[in-house]
């Protein structure tokens, strides 16, 4: 059964760092294809790091590896994955003349993937 959420991709310090080295490095290919989950949402939907998730909207759909976020960086009902090929799969055209799509505060469904 999916689950509601609001998916919020951005900036994150490892995916920086990673950059410094290239974007086709394992540790940075690894920070923008995991999706990051409140810890009380993994307990609730019975989701342990590394599971396979489907996330998805009107735009597209990606299968990533979940985990935990840290400690409360992260408010339950919120995912977070660092921007990316993943996170663009699930962004809209519409730029509002800005040239950058929406990409924050996006609705989306996710459930456990299967194998």
């Amino acid at each position: 059964m999916p689950h509601a959420f609001i998916f919020i991709p951005g900036r994150s310090s490892r995916q920086g760092t990673a950059l410094n080295e290239g974007k086709y490095t394992a540790e940075y290919i690894d920070e923008i294809s995991t999706l990051q989950v409140a810890p009380g949402d993994m307990r609730r939907l019975e989701l342990k790091d590394g599971d396979r998730v489907r996330v998805w909207n009107e735009f597209g759909e990606i299968v990533v590896p979940c985990k935990a976020s840290k400690g409360d960086e992260l408010p339950e009902g919120l995912l977070f994955i660092a921007y990316g090929d993943m996170s663009s799969r699930l962004m809209g055209g519409e730029t509002h003349c800005s040239g950058m799509p929406d990409s924050k505060g996006l609705d989306v469904l996710l459930e456990k993937a299967s194998a």
